[in-house]
């Protein structure tokens, strides 16, 4: 079906937008032409740009199975959840306990209307519209406020969402706000776009090229540096193997030994507050 007849009513689908564009590098039917621009314009950067984004969500998987079966969690939030795709975090949860509960948070109109139609068969499933920048706007939802005053663990997930939070915008404070808010035993799982280190010169350069592509498109995109992003975790128990590029996390199989910048530049771990 042509883009043009499949238009929700006052959206501007002539701008590119993160969600879709998401969706655009994992093969998703919910994007425009202006998304799928800007996924042609990073594959002659990195070819193999799309395998960050499958990665992206294969850690998703493996850390809500790990916080469900192995941490013993009932209560996970996803802020920045994204456009609904195979494998959401309410299904994979479900899949290992039926009881939990699963709260989606995100900023974008076009997210909320699938979330929306998704939930329609997952009554422990809640999405509330709000924008990561203003954590105190999250954390006074009603929803959120039931698993934060409960004093039961919380499991707070922060997946591809941060390297869109301008240096401006003070990350930093924003992961701050809502670690504190959690009682104890929560656990923060996050992945993020990472500027390869100075032994990876050539994959530094093409992350460097991705960067200037993405905020000049899009107006955001962050590659930060190790210990930034590391940061985030602050005085939590940082659980093994630590903060690594996304494959390397607790892999179902055996990591190929190829490597390439997007193995470098997209890193994740997960950490436990005491």
């Amino acid at each position: 079906m042509a883009d043009e007849q499949r238009v929700p009513p006052g959206l501007d689908v002539t701008r590119p937008n993160i969600a879709r564009v998401y969706d655009a590098f994992l093969g998703g039917k919910d994007n425009f032409a202006a998304d799928r621009a800007i996924v042609d314009l990073a594959l002659k950067v990195t070819p193999d740009a799309p395998v960050g984004a499958r990665a992206n969500r294969a850690f998703l998987r493996r850390v809500v199975r790990y916080l469900v079966a192995d941490a013993g969690l009932r209560q996970l939030v996803d802020i920045g959840s994204g456009l609904p795709t195979q494998g959401n975090v309410h299904e994979v949860a479900e899949a290992v306990g039926p009881e939990v509960r699963v709260v989606y948070v995100d900023n974008d109109p076009v997210v909320r209307a699938h979330a929306q139609a998704l939930m329609a068969s997952s009554p422990k499933t809640v999405f509330v519209t709000a924008d990561i920048r203003d954590p105190d706007k999250i954390l006074d939802d009603p929803a959120v406020r039931e698993f934060t005053d409960s004093g039961q663990p919380v499991g707070l997930l922060l997946l591809a969402i941060l390297h869109h939070v301008n240096n401006d915008e003070d990350p930093g404070g924003i992961v701050a706000r809502l670690r504190d808010a959690l009682p104890s035993g929560s656990h923060l799982a996050i992945s993020s776009f990472r500027m390869p280190g100075p032994e990876h010169r050539e994959d530094a350069a093409k992350t460097a090229a991705m960067e200037k592509m993405f905020n000049e498109q899009l107006g955001t995109g962050r590659w930060r540096s190790h210990r930034e992003i590391l940061a985030w975790f602050g005085d939590w128990e940082l659980l093994q193997p630590g903060l690594v590029p996304l494959p390397e996390w607790r892999p179902d199989e055996p990591v190929l030994a190829e490597r390439d910048a997007t193995h470098y530049g997209f890193v994740g771990g997960v950490a436990r507050k005491g």
